[in-house]
């Protein structure tokens, strides 16, 4: 008879750590890039309250709001995603916010900023919950390396002014409706 093998492909489980990883903060200050409302396909999840809210902002009945940016997934409602031609998927919100010129074919004179292109929410006043807590999600706290992940598309993870502390972390991964203190671009 042969021995049995022991492998240690399952790591032991440890009891849950009462200190998490994010103890000590994080810091996220949006910089508009656009990067979490693009990619490959996905759901932007929204609350029957979440379209009342977005039937008033458009001063549309919740009927219209729903055929126009919604749609049904198993029983659940999402806002719907353009195909684009780079092959991503973009919330039908995301819009391109390019800083304005007096002429595109004009010289730039010495010391004038370079125009740039940001991306914006159509809808920033009125967003769902799951933008609104972005990027405090159960999945990126999970560990420092899923934080880190994400922060590779995200330029504002681990940078800019704002700073969470725990408490506000943990508010926003929990929240069930809008914080009242969101992360925000810097120029909303």
């Amino acid at each position: 008879m042969m021995p049995a093998m022991k492998l240690d492909v399952i790591p032991p489980t440890r009891p849950p750590s009462s200190t998490p990883w994010y103890a000590g903060g994080l810091q996220f200050t949006c910089t508009q890039c656009g990067n979490c409302c693009t990619g490959g396909p996905g759901y932007v999840w929204i609350s029957e309250e979440e379209v009342q809210r977005l039937a008033e902002f458009f001063k549309l009945s919740v009927p219209e709001v729903l055929r126009k940016y919604c749609r049904t997934i198993r029983g659940r409602i999402s806002l719907k995603e353009r195909r684009m031609p780079n092959g991503n998927y973009d919330c039908i919100f995301l819009k391109e916010l390019t800083a304005e010129t007096k002429s595109n074919d004009r010289q730039l004179e010495p010391g004038e900023p370079i125009p740039t292109t940001r991306y914006g929410c159509a809808i920033y006043p009125v967003r769902p919950l799951q933008c609104r807590t972005w990027p405090f999600w159960e999945t990126n706290l999970s560990g420092r390396e899923m934080w880190d992940f994400a922060a590779g598309r995200c330029p504002g993870m681990n940078s800019g002014s704002r700073k969470f502390t725990r408490e506000q972390i943990e508010s926003l991964r929990n929240a069930t409706d809008w914080p009242e203190d969101p992360p925000t671009s810097s120029e909303k």
